[in-house]
C-alpha cells in the first residue's frame, strides 16, 4: 500500500520505520527535513512538501505534535485528501477528535483517529496495542497497512473513543505504577529488614494478576449496577486501607495515595454501603454525586 507518514519526531520515525519493513511503498515528510535522511536510507521516499506528502499516500498518517499543528499543516493542502483515508495518531482530547473527523469528513477522506499504546521501540511489535475509531469502511481500508505498526484495535465509528480510551487506559497506569512506587517505598522503609525494590516486584507483579481477575469480575456488577461483596466488603476495604495509612505514617512514608482510598471508601461506608463491593465506588467517582 502507499503510504505517508507526517511528523518524524521519534514515534512517526518508528511508525514510517515499521510501514517499511512491512513492504509498504512509504513517503515522509516532517517540517524539519532532515529527519528524513535516515528514514531515506532505508528506502522511504522523503516529500519536499505538506501537499506532495499527501497526494503520494492511499492511506495518509500523521503524528504531529498537538491537533492544532495537524490542521496547520493540512488546512492548506485539504484539497488533495479527498479518497484518501486520514489516520491521525496525534495526542489529543475526544472533542478534538470529534472536530477533526467532521473536517476530514467535509474535505472527502476517511478518518481514523488512532492511540498508540506503546513506546517507540514497540512500534512494529505484534502484540502491541493501537487502537482505532471512525467509520468501518476507513479502518477496513487500512487494516492491513496498520498491522504492520501493532495488533490494531478498532473500537467503533465514534471518532473520539479511541482518545477516550487512551485517557482512561493511561489513568489505570499512572494508578498502578504509584501504587507500585508507594508499594516500594513502603517495604524498602522498613528499618533493617527493607525489601529492594527488585524483590518486591517479584511478588506485587503476581499480585497485579490476581488484582486484573478481580477488575474482569466487577466489570459486568458496573455494568448490572450491581455490588455483591461476595469476596470483600467496603468495611473489610476500609478497615485495611486503614492499616496502609498506619504502616506509612510509621515509616515516613506520604500518605496522600491511600488517603485518597480511604477518602473514598469512607464516603461510600456512611452513604450506607458497607456491605457492598469494591465496584460500588464506581457510583462515587462522578462530580454529581460528590455535590
Amino acid at each position: 500500500m502507499n503510504v505517508t507518514v507526517m511528523g518524524l519526531g521519534s514515534m512517526g520515525s518508528a511508525l514510517a520505520g515499521a510501514f517499511l519493513a512491512g513492504g509498504h511503498r512509504t513517503t515522509v515528510w516532517n517540517r524539519t527535513p532532515g529527519r528524513a535522511e535516515a528514514l531515506a536510507g532505508r528506502g522511504a521516499e522523503p516529500a519536499a512538501t505538506p501537499a506532495e506528502a499527501v497526494r503520494a499516500g492511499e492511506l495518509v498518517v500523521v503524528c504531529l505534535a498537538t491537533y492544532e499543528t495537524v490542521h496547520r499543516v493540512l488546512g492548506p493542502v485539504a484539497v488533495h485528501l479527498a479518497g484518501r483515508t486520514l489516520v491521525n495518531l496525534t495526542s489529543g482530547t475526544p472533542e478534538e477528535a470529534r472536530e477533526m473527523a467532521a473536517w476530514a469528513g467535509r474535505h472527502g477522506a476517511g478518518y481514523l483517529d488512532g492511540a498508540i499504546m506503546t513506546t517507540p521501540p514497540g512500534i512494529g511489535d505484534p502484540t502491541a496495542m493501537l487502537l482505532y475509531s471512525g467509520p468501518r469502511s476507513a479502518f477496513e481500508a487500512g487494516r492491513d497497512a496498520l498491522a504492520a505498526l501493532g495488533d490494531p484495535l478498532y473500537l467503533g465509528p465514534e471518532a473520539g473513543l479511541a482518545s477516550l480510551y487512551d485517557t482512561a487506559l493511561l489513568g489505570v497506569m499512572w494508578s498502578a505504577l504509584t501504587g507500585w512506587l508507594h508499594g516500594v517505598a513502603l517495604v524498602g522503609a522498613d528499618g533493617g529488614a527493607g525489601t529492594s525494590a527488585v524483590a518486591f516486584t517479584e511478588v506485587a507483579n503476581r499480585w497485579l494478576g490476581a488484582v486484573s481477575g478481580f477488575a474482569a469480575a466487577y466489570a459486568p456488577q458496573v455494568d448490572a449496577g450491581a455490588y455483591p461483596g461476595d469476596d470483600a466488603t467496603l468495611d473489610v476495604h476500609l478497615a485495611a486501607i486503614g492499616h496502609l495509612v498506619s504502616a506509612g505514617a510509621a515509616r515516613g512514608i506520604d500518605s496522600g495515595l491511600p488517603a485518597v482510598f480511604q477518602d473514598l471508601v469512607g464516603r461510600a461506608v456512611a452513604a450506607g454501603h458497607g456491605k457492598d463491593g469494591w465496584a460500588r465506588l464506581v457510583e462515587f467517582l462522578s462530580t454529581e454525586e460528590q455535590a
